[in-house]
C-alpha cells in the first residue's frame, strides 16, 4: 500500500511540484517522498491516538461529497481542505518544505495546500470506486494498523461496511461481536495495531522504506 500511496504522489507532483519552478529539481524526489511520508504517518499517527472514525468518517464522508457537490474533484477537495486532519497534514508538510528545503512560506503553503488535499481526495476516490482494486478502505487501515483488518477477518464476525454503519449511525449493531463493546474492542485493536507500526516503523524507517520504492 505504501508504494501505491508513493505512486499516487507522484501523479498528483505533476504540476505541483514537478513542473513548479520554487521547487529545485534536484529536490523532487525528495519533496515527493516527504509528502508521501507526511500522509502515510497522518493516517497512521490518527489511528494510534484512537482516532479510527476520524479516518473512516473521512474516506466515507469524502464520497458523499463529492455526489451532493455535483462537481466530483471539487467538491471532494474542497470537503477535505476543511478537516482538520487534513490541515495538520497541510502544516507539517510545510513546515518540512521551509526546513528541509529552504521554501519560503508562500511558496511552501502553496505546494502543500494543494499537493496533499489533492492526493487525499484521490486516494478518497480509488478506495471508494469498486472497480480499482489497486485501493480500498480495508486494504489501507490493514496497512496502517499491521494487518488488524485481516486479523479481524481471520477471527470472523468482522465486516467494515457494519463498522462504518455503527461510526455513522446507518447500520445495526448485530455485527461486529454485538454493539458498542465490540465497536471499541475494534478500535482499541486497531489503535494497539497502528501504534506497535509507529514504533516499528520510528526513527525514519518509513521514510527509508519510501525512498527504496523511489530507487527502484
Amino acid at each position: 500500500m505504501l508504494e501505491q500511496l508513493l505512486n499516487l504522489v507522484k501523479g498528483e507532483a505533476q504540476e505541483t511540484v514537478i513542473n513548479n519552478p520554487s521547487v529545485p529539481n534536484e529536490y523532487n524526489n525528495e519533496v515527493v517522498a516527504e509528502a508521501t511520508n507526511t500522509v502515510a504517518s497522518g493516517l497512521r499517527n490518527m489511528v494510534a491516538g484512537g482516532g479510527l472514525q476520524n479516518i473512516i468518517s473521512m474516506f466515507n464522508g469524502g464520497g458523499n461529497n463529492q455526489q451532493n457537490n455535483g462537481n466530483n474533484q471539487q467538491g471532494g477537495i474542497n470537503g477535505l481542505v476543511s478537516n482538520p486532519l487534513v490541515m495538520m497534514m497541510v502544516g507539517h508538510f510545510a513546515g518540512k518544505l521551509m526546513s528541509k528545503f529552504n521554501m519560503n512560506g508562500n511558496e511552501a503553503n502553496n505546494v502543500a495546500s494543494n499537493l496533499i488535499p489533492g492526493v487525499l481526495d484521490n486516494l478518497v476516490n480509488k478506495t471508494n470506486h469498486p472497480s480499482d482494486n489497486g485501493f480500498s478502505l480495508d486494504g489501507l487501515l490493514n496497512s496502517i494498523t499491521g494487518g488488524k483488518v485481516a486479523e479481524q477477518q481471520n477471527n470472523g464476525g468482522f465486516d467494515l461496511q457494519s463498522l462504518i454503519g455503527q461510526f455513522t449511525g446507518s447500520g445495526n449493531n448485530g455485527n461486529n461481536g454485538g454493539g458498542g463493546s465490540g465497536l471499541m474492542n475494534i478500535v482499541s485493536q486497531f489503535t494497539q495495531g497502528a501504534q506497535a507500526q509507529q514504533q516499528k516503523n520510528g526513527g525514519g524507517g518509513l521514510m527509508d522504506l519510501i525512498q527504496g520504492f523511489l530507487k527502484k
